[in-house]
């Protein structure tokens, strides 16, 4: 079953956020466009070129009121001392959500029961904590953020604009689509 335009399951998390850890529920979503970034482990190997990745393009998400979440199945403490020891870490300035249970991971459909870890899984979730966008890919293979960026923008032009899709490539600014029975066998 498809998790396009499913609620967020309910669930209670702490991250380590700014130095601090704090509380995260699916309450926490709400009112705000978020990106949920599942990756297998802290202290690995590509998943600090995709953190440091998301770290340097986080600002951008800022700017489309955009929250992202980084969420492995470590612990805060360990997502902490990732911080304090990596330079590439210690960047980040989005919460880093810790899963420990593997309840989040479950929710979203990412754990890989035998490891213990998330598949490298990302979701966009709208103001209304529905999940609009799922993309998973192998472990061997790290994510664009700024390809995430523009699945995020086209994301929302949709939902403000309701009766236009965005076609393959679009980026902010280009022509969109107005389904119609005018288009049909056009494109």
């Amino acid at each position: 079953m498809s998790l396009i335009n499913t609620e967020v399951k309910p669930f209670k998390a702490t991250a380590f956020h700014n130095g601090e850890f704090i509380d995260v529920t699916e309450a926490s979503l709400k009112g705000k466009w978020n990106v949920f970034f599942f990756y297998p482990a802290d202290f690995t190997f590509v998943c600090p070129t995709e953190l440091g990745d998301l770290a340097d393009n986080y600002e951008e998400f800022k700017k489309l009121g955009v929250e992202v979440y980084g969420v492995s199945t470590d612990t805060h403490f360990t997502h902490k001392a990732w911080h304090d020891s990596s330079e590439t870490i210690n960047k980040i300035q989005y919460p880093m959500l810790a899963d420990p249970t593997l309840a989040i991971s479950r929710n979203f459909e990412v754990l890989i029961e035998e490891a213990g870890l998330a598949e490298r899984g990302t979701f966009v979730i709208d103001p209304e904590g529905k999940i609009q966008i799922v993309e998973i890919n192998a472990g061997n293979i790290g994510r664009n953020a700024e390809e995430l960026l523009r699945k995020v923008k086209a994301a929302q032009y949709v939902a403000a604009n309701p009766n236009e899709v965005c076609p393959a490539k679009w980026k902010e600014g280009e022509a969109t689509l107005a389904p119609s029975l005018d288009l049909v066998g056009k494109i």
